[in-house]
């Protein structure tokens, strides 16, 4: 499909940006601590264990920031978990995916999000989204967070806020500390590192709306029911309004739902605007 196509060349694209950034913080410690032997081995180290921890660490942090909880799969334990994780076997069976770990939580709003690979894929579900939904929209939330893991753009996401905020410190420490090491170079540095960040953020940013546009239509393709997923979207946007997520940034951008659009939408919203992608699926 062209949407996966295009999807996979700006992963491709902004991957290749971020490992070029990588590298330049490698080459900043090289510069600082020079090529000694023992520096060579920490940095070997580093950079093969950090990409690692990033995304070991991102995951954990992600589920832990909602307070997510595993979800029963007995039937006895009621609140339509039964019901979720049957639709999840049936639309992996599918989807060629093995089944994720299913994980609850009160979000403060009906929202939904996906971490981990193919493999050890987690959802996560707000028990505001299976209060709101019924069969077939919410079979359309799962189907959607599915084809973020089976994309494998999640991974990319989280990895990506990581290096984010590696890149912004690298460049705060490089700034305010090659200056006379007072407040005006501190403030430099940190300007520097804010900047830094932004950037970074603009790539990932452009890549997080593109992927719920692909996402949607593949949970419609595998539900066969554009309208369902349709549907959703617009339960999910009204129940949102005033209320706010229980979870930082970085976890919203992972979401099926990204909140409001501020000044700077076009730029660094995480996500396309609502309309948009339900005209998409009624066009189906």
């Amino acid at each position: 499909m062209v949407g996966h196509t295009q999807l996979r060349i700006r992963m491709a694209v902004v991957g290749t940006i971020l490992f070029g950034l990588y590298l330049a913080v490698a080459g900043f410690v090289l510069a600082a601590y020079g090529t000694g032997a023992p520096v060579l081995i920490l940095l070997s180290l580093g950079m093969v264990g950090y990409p690692f921890i990033l995304y070991k660490f991102g995951r954990w942090s992600a589920v832990r920031g909602v307070g997510a909880e595993e979800m029963p799969e007995r039937p006895e334990a009621g609140y339509r978990f039964d019901e979720i994780h049957r639709s999840t076997e049936r639309l992996c069976d599918e989807m060629d995916l093995d089944k994720p770990k299913l994980m609850v939580a009160d979000m403060g709003m009906p929202n939904a999000f996906a971490v981990g690979r193919r493999a050890d894929g987690i959802v996560v579900i707000s028990a505001e989204i299976i209060e709101l939904l019924d069969h077939d929209e919410l079979e359309g939330v799962i189907a959607h967070e599915l084809a973020h893991l089976d994309n494998r753009d999640t991974v990319m996401m989280v990895m990506g806020q990581s290096i984010a905020a590696l890149v912004g410190w690298v460049t705060y420490v490089v700034v305010a500390f090659r200056g006379e090491n007072d407040i005006a170079s501190i403030m430099v540095g940190y300007f520097a590192s804010m900047v830094a960040q932004m950037i970074v953020t603009v790539f990932l940013m452009a890549i997080s709306r593109y992927r719920e546009y692909v996402a949607d239509a593949d949970a419609a393709e595998h539900t066969r029911n554009p309208d369902a997923m349709a549907r959703a979207l617009e339960k999910i946007s009204t129940g949102a309004q005033g209320k706010e997520m229980k979870a930082e940034e970085s976890v919203s951008a992972l979401c099926i739902f990204g909140g409001e659009r501020g000044l700077f939408a076009t730029l660094f919203a995480s996500h396309p605007p609502t309309e948009k992608r339900i005209e998409r699926l009624r066009s189906m």
